[in-house]
């Protein structure tokens, strides 16, 4: 099978075989989970924060530009099939909402995301070119990217990335050109990003460990341990016995409220603690703070809104937007551009921008409101307006209007010019 088969079936086998179940150990090696240790994915926090990130690559349209001589922009046809591939279907098994997703979801976990160019050779009259045929997405954790230093390649300071099949023991070089490379905020070489999880690796461990603590305290019935305190000296055989007997009474959540009858000389001591007396809860809101803030998430979009100073929900996505989401973007157009888009077509204005405005929809009211108003003082065109509202354009709905009693600065006054009405003493 070659590396375009297995790339498709990565997410199927996972290098171990089809028809895993979902907690094999071996899937979560992949997932970059130990699976001895608290698991990273299963903290409430750091998993809703990959789901607000990710979900939100997902839902901005990529939509294509011009810019014209005047320095505005407009949309563009594709002016081949990468353009329409990029926009409408990276590749036969993946929609564009789902594609941004997961690789933002790879780039927040492992640090780096990759997305693979397939080209084919298409021959014709004279000569050929290299086509783009699909994107596929390659396991973060099985590429590895390399700086051919000595020019061993080609020149020397050229990247190359490596995809390493761990079943087959197989890798494949691709160049820089044909890979498209997405990282984190933080790369101190500029070349490779690091994960959220190395930069909090410590703090996401005790949310793991807390969350394991009150499962097992909800698995024991919300019972805390107790002292069983007898007469006389117990074997150790006799003891343990004793012990298990009495676990199996007083564990569990089917044993809450359950009355237990004691021999003559025994006395069971229960063993007070209270998440409270550790300050648990804050301590937990302290970490699922922390973990937020190194995603670039706000408190609000973890559910917390002790300290919500937002006016609306509108000021609320527009603080992501510009605090979280503007550097992402900034940092994925400029990606694509660069390794989707030739010199040409990046001279002659060409380029690919994500919609962020659907980030920023407000109520039906407000929009209305807002489109009439930028209509109505020729920012945009009636069907421009209608656009933004999912209407057909009519006839006639191209031109920009604006209110007749608008006149330019320099003809002010002009009306009243030699009528003795210009508001002179004369």
């Amino acid at each position: 099978m070659g590396i375009i088969g297995r790339i498709r079936n990565a997410a199927g086998r996972l290098a171990f075989g089809s028809g895993a179940p979902i907690d094999e150990p071996r899937l979560l090696e992949f997932l970059g989970i130990d699976p001895g240790k608290p698991k990273a994915i299963s903290e409430a926090t750091y998993f809703t924060c990959l789901k607000v990130l990710s979900e939100t690559m997902g839902k901005l349209p990529l939509k294509f530009y011009r810019t014209d001589e005047s320095g505005g922009r407009n949309r563009a046809s594709p002016q081949s099939r990468k353009e329409e591939l990029i926009m409408d279907r990276p590749n036969p098994f993946t929609a564009p909402a789902t594609f941004w997703a997961s690789i933002e979801a790879n780039c927040e976990h492992y640090g780096n995301a990759y997305v693979w160019i397939q080209r084919a050779f298409t021959p014709q009259a004279y000569g050929g070119n290299y086509d783009v045929k699909n994107y596929y997405i390659m396991q973060s954790d099985q590429v590895e990217i390399l700086m051919d230093d000595e020019g061993i390649f080609a020149d020397r300071g050229r990247l190359y990335y490596r995809y390493s099949d761990r079943r087959s023991g197989k890798s494949y070089v691709f160049d820089s050109e044909d890979v498209m490379h997405f990282k984190t905020w933080l790369t101190w070489d500029g070349v490779s990003g690091k994960s959220v999880r190395d930069i909090l690796k410590t703090t996401i461990a005790a949310e793991g460990h807390s969350q394991k603590y009150l499962e097992k305290l909800y698995e024991s019935g919300l019972s805390a341990s107790a002292v069983l305190q007898y007469t006389g000296d117990l074997d150790k055989l006799r003891r343990e016995k004793l012990q298990k007997e009495y676990n199996e009474l007083l564990s569990g959540a089917k044993n809450a409220g359950k009355v237990v009858p004691l021999p003559v000389g025994m006395t069971l001591q229960p063993i007070g603690y209270k998440l409270a007396d550790a300050q648990y809860l804050e301590l937990k809101k302290y970490s699922a703070l922390q973990i937020a803030a190194a995603f670039g998430v706000k408190p609000n979009q973890v559910n917390d809104y002790t300290k919500s100073s937002y006016a609306s929900a509108e000021s609320q996505q527009l603080a992501f937007l510009i605090d979280t989401m503007l550097y992402r973007l900034t940092m994925y157009e400029q990606e694509i551009n660069y390794k989707i888009l030739s010199d040409q077509q990046r001279k002659d204005g060409y380029f690919f921008k994500f919609n962020e405005k659907v980030l920023l929809r407000a109520d039906a009211k407000t929009q209305v409101d807002t489109i009439t108003a930028a209509v109505q003082n020729g920012v945009y065109t009636p069907n421009e307006g209608r656009n933004f509202l999912d209407l057909p354009e009519q006839e006639g709905g191209n031109q920009l209007i604006v209110n007749g009693n608008y006149c330019p600065l320099t003809m002010v006054g002009a009306a009243y010019e030699g009528s003795g009405q210009d508001g002179s003493a004369g």
